[in-house]
């Protein structure tokens, strides 16, 4: 099997195969390579490894050499450009009056073009802008728009759990998420329970979501008639994460949150039941 070394070119993005040739580039060292735009600086994330021919996309393009000090100092003289790009493009954005947000700036490894990401809710034609800031920038100009969810991951930010975004913290790919997975949690009565800072659902549905589908085969049904060890009930709320059960006693006014290994009730669908729309008042766990 070919020996290949996996080459991310921006944090949080997906590693691409090339071929390192005579060299051993260690996990962590800037390297520079040939793509199909001419060469660019990237960052080992997979130290030279064996990987099956079918796993790789011909022609496999190369490592030339590992990034010296010359070429560092060109990135940072390129992100120093970048962002007075960013500036020049968001004036002139602002003469022209168009209805778009400029996020960031990134100018290839050797300066011949920059690439303005932008964020906008229609189609707008910037066609003459481009030429002000190419005038301007006395280079290539490229405007890409991009979606909410990029835009997210470009500019960062917190999330509702206090945390720095998932993804612009390590996710590398965008998965699918549906509104099943914020169904199975209790989230569908309250959209902001699942809307992430793109406005999206969010990410952490999708790497939840087998957690709380794994739960909901050990638990009953909300309203479902139950045999506890302190007497029979109603199933009130339901704890997932937990794996506690809140029943409604049937000669007792207090409520009590017990094990489900420790009750019996009649299975409904052989024990793997959809939560049910029903749930408005249940006490899910977020």
């Amino acid at each position: 099997m070919p020996i290949v070394v996996g080459v991310a070119f921006r944090r949080c993005t997906r590693a691409y195969w090339f071929d390192p040739g005579p060299l051993e580039p260690a996990e962590g060292a800037d390297v520079v390579v040939e793509t199909a735009k001419g060469l660019d600086i990237g960052h080992v994330r997979i130290a030279p490894t064996e990987v099956a021919e079918a796993d790789l996309q011909a022609p496999l393009k190369r490592v030339v050499r590992l990034a010296t000090k010359r070429d560092l100092d060109s990135v940072a003289r390129n992100r120093d450009r970048a962002a007075r790009a960013l500036q020049v493009c968001g004036a002139r954005i602002r003469h022209h009056r168009l209805p778009m947000k400029p996020l960031t700036a990134d100018f290839a490894f050797d300066s011949s073009q920059v690439t303005v990401y932008f964020s906008a809710d229609t189609r707008v034609d910037f066609r003459d802008l481009v030429k002000d800031v190419a005038g301007q920038l006395r280079c290539r100009v490229q405007l890409l728009q991009v979606g909410a969810r990029d835009q997210a991951k470009m500019l960062g930010g917190v999330g509702t759990c206090g945390r720095e975004l998932c993804c612009s913290s390590f996710m590398t790919d965008f998965m699918p998420v549906s509104m099943r997975m914020a169904k199975d949690q209790s989230l569908f009565l309250n959209p902001a329970k699942f809307s992430g800072a793109c406005g999206k659902l969010m990410c952490c549905l999708r790497y939840e979501h087998e957690v709380y589908v794994a739960a909901k085969r050990i638990l009953p049904p909300l309203g479902a008639s139950i045999e506890t060890p302190v007497g029979k009930g109603r199933v009130v709320g339901l704890q997932m994460l937990r794996e506690q059960i809140t029943v409604q006693l049937d000669d007792a006014e207090a409520a009590v949150v017990v094990a489900p290994q420790d009750c019996t009730w009649q299975a409904r669908h052989a024990a793997n039941h959809p939560i049910d729309d029903d749930l408005e008042g249940s006490d899910l766990e977020d």
